[in-house]
């Protein structure tokens, strides 16, 4: 009896412990996961916005524009294009001035220069990626030639070209998201899969710089 006892408890004990550590890994791993992209308009002011939250569903209309990848674990390694990732906002002041004033000369909301600027060097105007793209708006040495930039480490003339890029890009596509997503893998990528290729890196660069527009949107 002693032993059919001690077989059991046992085997309830192994049951919480296994239960308990599915719950802890599964609560773990939900903080990893990313909410989807969506493009809102605010009934009253038509403004439009783009956010991972998906508290404003209820409220406002918005639009699915780039969805969640299903494996969780894959989202655990992604990093947008560019060095010195972090996941700090702050815009060095003296950038400011220089965003707001190309935003308008291009016709672009500085705030959406600023996050494409976060992603790509996170505002660090020595940036080099492993592929040869430099400056703060990381431009190729192709790229650079085709806006007129001379000096791509000077972060003032490589955001003007940056900035004079994206206009071209938005002023083809008609289309955000797709302009995000030529400036990041080129629009003949685009054009052949006629929408955003799929290749982690892009799809996760637009996701990344559309979550730091809405950052610094607010």
């Amino acid at each position: 009896m002693k032993s059919i006892f001690h077989f059991f408890g046992c085997r309830f004990l192994s049951l919480v412990i296994s239960t308990l550590i599915f719950n802890i890994i599964f609560w773990f791993l939900s903080g990893f996961s990313l909410a989807h992209i969506y493009r809102c308009k605010d009934p009253e002011t038509g403004e439009e916005f783009f956010t991972n939250s998906q508290k404003f569903l209820s409220t406002v209309s918005c639009q699915l524009v780039l969805k969640e990848r299903p494996k969780i674990l894959k989202n655990l390694s992604f990093k947008p294009s560019g060095t010195n990732f972090s996941f700090y906002t702050k815009v060095p002041s003296e950038y400011e001035e220089w965003f707001e004033r190309i935003g308008r000369a291009f016709s672009l909301d500085p705030a959406l220069l600023k996050a494409i600027a976060k992603v790509e060097s996170s505002f660090n105007p020595r940036a080099v990626s492993p592929k040869g793209a430099m400056g703060i708006m990381q431009l190729m040495p192709q790229t650079a030639r085709l806006v007129g930039v001379e000096d791509p480490y000077h972060p003032l003339e490589n955001l003007k070209g940056g900035a004079k890029y994206l206009r071209m890009l938005l002023d083809e596509f008609q289309d955000l998201t797709l302009a995000l997503a030529a400036y990041n893998a080129g629009p003949e990528k685009v054009k052949t899969y006629r929408g955003i290729p799929p290749y982690p890196e892009t799809q996760n660069y637009v996701k990344n710089v559309l979550y730091y527009y809405s950052l610094f949107k607010r």
